[in-house]
């Protein structure tokens, strides 16, 4: 149980990582990552249950599915502070031959990671066969998933949340990262999708929402909240109001840092903007 500044620093000291991984290697994508750092932060330090070490089966704990896997930064940087393998490690970011691939891939067997997404729309369908896997196997842990608000605009998302509510799959808890941003632009300039509250609850999901999704204490009681709805018949729906490129001035309010890599200047600027905490790689 760590308190809330333990947990700021955490999520300062991911900052961090994420802008010197990305600024290394000139490439990635820092907008999301720092958007979702919060979220990922309150997920693997204080809400989910988790084992010590790693299986792919993850028999016995509460799992984890990234969707939206070009915000690898922020996942990587989490799954090494959180002890899945060493921070060294963040160094190879992006590199040949590294595990720590721009897309999380599995194939490289890196800690942490159970599926690849580097092909957007697909985590969901995903953590709802881990969901299901679970109630085959008599287990009482949840599933957790994370996806971009942008990347609703793929098909088989809407296939998947048809049948997690036709199939009462209730021990899922999808999070949706709503800033209002994707590459091109505004989700409401690329392809507008009205309501997503609507939508979920159409699909008979139950929906709440984080207003503050940079506030490390607001997503826990969201967080919790959302864990209280579970096993009620329906899945739970999360959506989540994040700024992208959150804690770093210049890249806030606006979809240009989507998938773009500060310049040496500018990861300087970032950087005194987020001081060391815990240490960097």
């Amino acid at each position: 149980m760590s308190n809330t500044q333990q947990l700021n620093d955490f999520s300062t000291q991911v900052r961090r990582d994420i802008l010197r991984m990305v600024h290394a290697v000139n490439s990635g994508h820092p907008g999301g990552s720092l958007g979702c750092t919060e979220f990922l932060v309150a997920l693997y330090q204080e809400i989910m249950d988790r084992k010590v070490g790693f299986d792919m089966n993850g028999i016995g704990e509460d799992l984890f599915f990234l969707s939206n896997g070009h915000i690898s930064p922020v996942f990587y940087s989490v799954l090494a502070r959180s002890g899945y393998f060493p921070v060294s490690e963040l160094a190879t970011f992006r590199k040949l031959n590294s595990r720590l691939q721009g897309h999380p891939t599995t194939h490289e067997g890196l800690p942490g990671v159970r599926i690849a997404s580097g092909s957007l729309g697909q985590g969901m369908s995903v953590a709802i066969g881990a969901a299901q896997a679970k109630k085959l196997n008599n287990c009482n842990h949840l599933i957790y998933s994370l996806h971009g608000d942008g990347e609703l605009q793929e098909g088989q998302n809407w296939e998947a949340i048809m049948y997690a509510s036709a199939k009462k799959v209730d021990n899922l808890i999808a999070t949706i990262d709503l800033n209002g941003k994707q590459i091109d632009g505004s989700t409401d300039e690329v392809l507008p999708m009205g309501s997503i509250r609507a939508k979920f609850e159409a699909f008979d999901w139950d929906v709440l929402e984080i207003k503050e999704g940079n506030n490390i204490e607001a997503i826990i009681i969201g967080l919790n909240e959302a864990k209280s709805r579970t096993g009620k018949g329906k899945p739970v729906c999360i959506l989540l109001h994040t700024e992208m490129g959150n804690g770093v001035d210049y890249m806030m309010y606006s979809h240009a840092w989507h998938g773009k890599a500060p310049n040496d200047a500018q990861l300087e600027t970032a950087l005194a903007q987020n001081l060391e905490t815990l240490g960097d790689y």
